[in-house]
């Protein structure tokens, strides 16, 4: 079973994640045994930040690695697993408010594709960027 890093860079909608997690320098973090859940933003979710906020953040990447751990959590965590809890706490160290309903809610992102299985963690596809604060 392929790792999460391997399921993203294999998956079209993933192309500015991967590029992000790249640069970065979360490629070997990700790759851990884990396990990890990773609340993933498809390419159409980096598309609706403001024009430029991509290419900032890549020059800042102190603030590009906060973001993108912000959307880990040490475990794995299945839709299941969720039913009955209502934050986890981020690598970042701060609060992802869960909203398992319908739909299925991290933050102030709907998760489009729940339960992507990996050999070390779980992936849940959301279609938004979720920021801190």
């Amino acid at each position: 079973m392929p790792n999460i890093v391997e399921i993203a860079v294999n998956n079209d909608a993933f192309k500015t994640l991967v590029t992000a997690v790249k640069v970065a320098g979360l490629v070997e973090a990700l790759q851990q045994p884990g396990p990890l859940t990773v609340f993933a933003p498809n390419d159409d979710a980096f598309g609706k930040l403001l024009p430029g906020t991509v290419d900032t953040l890549v020059q800042n990447i102190p603030q590009l690695q906060r973001i993108l751990k912000y959307h880990v959590v040490a475990g794995a965590y299945t839709t299941s697993d969720l039913q009955n809890i209502d934050t986890l706490t981020s690598l970042e160290g701060s609060p992802i408010p869960i909203r398992c309903g319908e739909p299925f809610e991290v933050k102030n992102a709907t998760v489009l594709a729940p339960d992507i299985e990996a050999s070390n963690g779980i992936i849940h596809v959301i279609d938004t960027v979720i920021l801190m604060g």
